[in-house]
């Protein structure tokens, strides 16, 4: 690593104008990891004709040039990946296990999007009189605002850049205040792969309201965001006031429904794995577990073992399952849920406090809809079990709640199985697996709170084009 990183703009690493510099902070041990330049007004604007002028020649390139780059980018991005690793460990302090996953999640998307490039193609729809020609055609869209956030800082902006840029766009990328450097080095990546000065600036800014200022530029003409349901409202209203498309990936309060024929040990295994991986801070973490009666007893005592059995502390240690989160005051507000849960009748079997940045994993049970806890995501090494008599019941209060990001169902009764995927409010059902996977050419998404639009494959080229139908009349009768 650097001591120091700059802003990325125009294909080059240049110094803030009139923005300021800032510690980058190691959230484990509390300490400055490098020195990062945050943007200000002036450097946004920079970035953003850099990217107006980039686009002009970009969205004319041929697919087999963008395919060609992005391809290298990939092996670039590979051969670098101890530097990355130490980068996702100390800057987000998420544990070794879970950076190596997200490495490689970021270079098989790369590889993916350059697959696109060629695959996006023009539609022909039957002509509506003799001698018609008609057809569907997409185009891009312009420059485009990806925001993205704090615990995936790799792979959800790859999944963002990479398909934009595939359809032709430019791309003006925003990191997490709390992980610019992680996103500022793709920008060297692609430059180094022979991306065209300006098709890619990153911009780590000064301040947050930045952001939606920037999502209200009628120059921009998409926002890409991923992050909390609060800070995505705020975006998504700035980028309303001028018509342009936005993919929200908001919060989840993902649901996980156990019934009384599946395995308990495995079962177990699966919630676990989902509710504190990255220590819970991962918008399709298993949030609420609803077990039905026969089983919830030994459930209960089961997860909590696995809960009070995850090594917590410094990332650094390859040992360690828990890292911390990314600050001590995201603590203190899941202390509070915590108290207010226990308060109202729910049980602390596991975890329930704790020490600095470390919150350890955690498991109430007889968690009921009265607790807000219930409904708020806590972005943390916190679940919930909830007791139901059948699967009725836990539909209903698997589909209670704003959120509808993600969810599982555990049995092996297919048929009830396949009916309460299909009636469970989320954007993606598991059967038989965790409510947190994720796949290169599978659509993420939710509906309700839990956002608009869809990323992922050929899902992401199509938030990313604009669909033009164009018809020609010719003198045949063929």
């Amino acid at each position: 690593m650097k001591n120091e990183y700059q802003l990325f703009i125009d294909g080059e690493w240049k110094p803030q104008t009139d923005g300021c510099i800032r510690e980058d902070m190691e959230p484990a041990t509390g300490k400055p990891l490098c020195m990062v330049h945050r943007a200000g007004p002036e450097d946004v604007e920079a970035a953003l004709q850099s990217s107006l002028r980039a686009f002009t020649e970009w969205s004319c390139v041929m697919a087999d040039r963008r395919e060609r780059i992005l391809l290298r980018a990939a092996d670039i991005l590979e051969s670098r990946e101890e530097e990355f690793m130490e980068i996702l460990v100390r800057e987000s302090g998420k544990p070794q296990h879970i950076a190596r996953g997200e490495f490689a999640g970021a270079v098989g998307i790369f590889r993916v999007a350059a697959g696109e490039c060629r695959r996006h193609n023009t539609e022909y729809l039957p002509p509506t009189k003799p001698g018609q020609m008609s057809m569907v055609v997409r185009h891009p869209l312009g420059v485009i605002l990806g925001i993205a956030p704090f615990n995936y800082p790799l792979i959800l902006s790859v999944k963002k850049l990479t398909y934009a840029i595939a359809a032709g766009n430019s791309f003006l990328l925003k990191p997490s205040p709390y992980t610019p450097v992680t996103c500022l080095l793709l920008g060297e990546v692609l430059s180094q792969a022979g991306l065209p000065a300006g098709v890619l600036n990153v911009l780590p800014v000064s301040e947050e309201g930045l952001s939606s200022q920037i999502a209200g530029d009628p120059r921009i003409r998409m926002v890409s965001f991923t992050g909390s349901a609060k800070t995505g409202h705020k975006v998504a209203l700035e980028a309303a006031r001028t018509f342009k498309r936005t993919a929200m990936e908001l919060g989840g309060k993902n649901p996980l429904i156990l019934l009384k024929d599946f395995d308990v040990e495995e079962a177990v295994e699966i919630a676990g794995n989902g509710a504190f991986s990255n220590q819970g801070q991962l918008c399709m973490a298993t949030s609420r577990i609803l077990v039905e009666a026969p089983l919830y007893e030994e459930f209960c005592d089961k997860l909590a073992s696995y809960a009070k059995g995850l090594k917590v502390g410094n990332p650094m240690d390859s040992e360690v399952k828990i890292g911390p989160l990314i600050h001590p005051q995201q603590c203190v507000f899941v202390q509070g849920q915590v108290d207010r849960a226990v308060e109202l009748g729910a049980k602390v079997i596991a975890g329930g406090s704790y020490d600095g940045p470390f919150y350890r994993p955690t498991v109430l049970r007889d968690v009921t809809p009265q607790m807000d806890i219930f409904y708020e995501e806590s972005f943390a090494p916190v679940t919930s079990v909830i007791p139901v008599k059948d699967a009725a019941e836990a539909l209903q209060l698997c589909n209670d709640n704003l959120y509808g990001l993600s969810a599982a169902v555990l049995t092996h009764d297919l048929d009830l199985a396949m009916e309460l995927g299909m009636r469970i409010q989320a954007g993606m059902v598991h059967i038989n697996d965790m409510t947190y996977l994720s796949a290169t050419t599978a659509p993420s998404g939710g509906v309700k709170e839990s956002g608009t639009g869809r990323e992922g494959g050929r899902y992401s080229m199509d938030e990313y084009t604009e669909v033009k139908w164009i018809t020609f009349q010719t003198k045949g009768k063929w």
